[in-house]
């Protein structure tokens, strides 16, 4: 399944089903109808009402409010090599705060003190049951599904201190969709294209088979330390290609469009818009 969150005429937020061009509503009236689906446990949702045409419908970001949004730095060997840092022995964990997501086709705002601002595309990972001390073996028993971050970041920020994880959380850094894709639909995430253009230009161009810490080793080290939450999202790395690593580097400017494409995910839409 292709689960999603919108509004329409009818509903002020609602979760769904994609079809195709239509969408199958469940889950009227709760703050964050996916969230309270996956932990519902449920095998589908209770369907309410007709489904809708897709043109009708303005799609949220699929998850509202997730426990934790965990991001994984440095993930890909040559993104790490154009970062400068050093390729850690143990995945290398930030912070990334709820109240930072948006939706797609949403503005991505970019006000003065998010200084030198960059665009990275990431494959994210939501849990379905939690748990503390997970082994790498049962990796795949707490994943619920998948679906698409941009990790917008504020460089400035972010590289002033060791500390990554107010440079990523200015509100609207975290563009999440279109949808969380269901397990079953995605055979191998560690086999997935991914790619980013801004302004029609691509800029990164990678596949998820080029990961340093694959999502069994993210979920047994994570699970070790901090018990996971259904709900969870873990946003795994990007690939190289960010402007961080270009000569010169490359900031995101105004009113341009980011655009992130994963084979068996969809696209991801969101143009920027400096703010005073």
């Amino acid at each position: 399944m292709k689960l999603v969150s919108f509004s329409s005429k009818e509903y002020a937020v609602c979760g769904g089903v994609l079809e195709g061009d239509r969408v199958r509503p469940f889950g009227q009236g709760e703050a964050d109808p996916v969230l309270a689906y996956i932990r519902s446990g449920s095998s589908l949702p209770a369907f309410d009402g007709a489904s809708l045409p897709l043109d009708e419908v303005r799609l949220l970001a699929p998850l509202q409010y997730p426990p934790r949004i965990f991001g994984i730095g440095l993930n890909y060997r040559e993104h790490a090599a154009e970062s400068k840092m050093a390729v850690q022995s143990v995945p290398t964990v930030f912070l990334k705060l709820s109240s930072s997501i948006t939706g797609p086709d949403t503005d991505v705002l970019l006000p003065p003190d998010a200084t030198q601002p960059d665009y990275e595309a990431e494959l994210a990972v939501v849990i379905a049951k939690g748990g503390h001390r997970i082994p790498e073996g049962d990796w795949e028993q707490h994943v619920f599904g998948y679906t698409i971050v941009n990790d917008v970041s504020a460089r400035g920020v972010q590289l002033a201190t060791s500390q990554w994880t107010l440079g990523k959380s200015f509100p609207t850094f975290t563009p999440l969709g279109p949808c969380v894709v269901t397990r079953d639909e995605v055979p191998d995430p560690h086999a997935l294209d991914i790619r980013l253009t801004l302004g029609g230009e691509v800029m990164q161009d990678a596949n998820t088979r080029d990961l340093i810490f694959r999502i069994p080793q993210l979920i047994a080290y994570l699970s070790k330390i901090v018990a996971l939450e259904t709900g969870d999202i873990i946003s795994t790395g990007t690939p190289p290609g960010v402007g961080l690593g270009r000569t010169p580097p490359r900031w995101l400017r105004d009113d341009e469009e980011m655009v992130i494409d994963i084979e068996r995910l969809g696209t991801l839409r969101n143009r920027t818009r400096v703010t005073e």
